[in-house]
């Protein structure tokens, strides 16, 4: 049986809008096994960036319980949760969100900041990540001496380069045309057979056939949860565990 790696209870996320309270979680209740890649699919308004922005620790439930390796993540304190996100996870957004002004190896640098490791080191971590997605040749270029595809890479290496056990992507191929957008979820999908969980929220459903999972919300509820997926080419992924050391 598959270590779980996430274990969701009962989320409830109330929002104040004009005196009144808008539901935008409805009693969600998930688990999610180690090396899984799940997408999360429904539309506009369902609740899907918000239950990706619960489950990175950024936006504590009205109630209910985020368990992410045995850690009951809102039991943290904000210091604390700083810390379990570094360890934890990475995070991939439609926008790319680099620093215009900072090279490919010096926006992969960026979470390892805080980190006690010696300059050198990070430098290092960073261009194995960048080797990771095919960039290492493209580390001293700046955002915008890079396509949308390249810039997205650099992305998913800011991603990695802390070795977290999970990442969460929010529409990571949004922006990308068809042929990229292909390229963006065939590296996800190989990250994953190394051992990545993969939590991806996504409009395309063609992003759904490089996972093994998907999951359907509306109106702040899960209403289906589809497991077994085919992935690519017809063959299942391979899986390996990855351990995680905060308590």
């Amino acid at each position: 049986m598959a270590e779980m790696l996430i274990s969701l209870e009962k989320l409830n996320k109330t929002y104040k809008s004009g005196g009144s309270d808008v539901a935008a979680l409805r009693d969600v209740s998930l688990g999610i096994s180690r090396g899984e890649a799940v997408a999360v699919m429904g539309p506009s308004g369902s609740g899907k960036s918000t239950l990706l922005s619960i489950i990175g620790g950024l936006n504590p439930p009205t109630e209910g319980k985020v368990i992410i390796d045995e850690i009951d993540l809102y039991n943290l304190n904000r210091e604390k949760r700083a810390d379990f996100r570094r360890e934890y996870l990475g995070f991939v957004f439609q926008q790319f969100q680099l620093i215009p002004y900072l090279t490919a190896v010096e926006n992969t640098m960026l979470p390892l900041t805080t980190t006690r490791y010696p300059s050198r080191e990070k430098r290092e971590m960073a261009m194995q990540a960048l080797e990771r997605v095919g960039l290492e040749t493209k580390c001293n270029r700046l955002p915008n001496q890079l396509s949308g595809g390249e810039q997205e890479r650099v992305a998913i290496a800011r991603a990695i380069v802390n070795a977290p056990p999970l990442v969460l992507a929010d529409e990571p191929t949004g922006n990308l045309d068809t042929r990229t957008a292909r390229e963006i979820m065939e590296l996800f999908r190989s990250l994953n057979a190394s051992g990545l969980t993969v939590l991806m929220v996504t409009h395309n459903p063609e992003n759904i056939k490089y996972m093994n999972r998907a999951i359907t919300m509306e109106d702040g509820k899960l209403v289906d949860d589809a497991g077994n997926l085919r992935a690519v080419g017809g063959s299942c992924f391979d899986r390996s565990e990855s351990a995680g050391g905060l308590r």
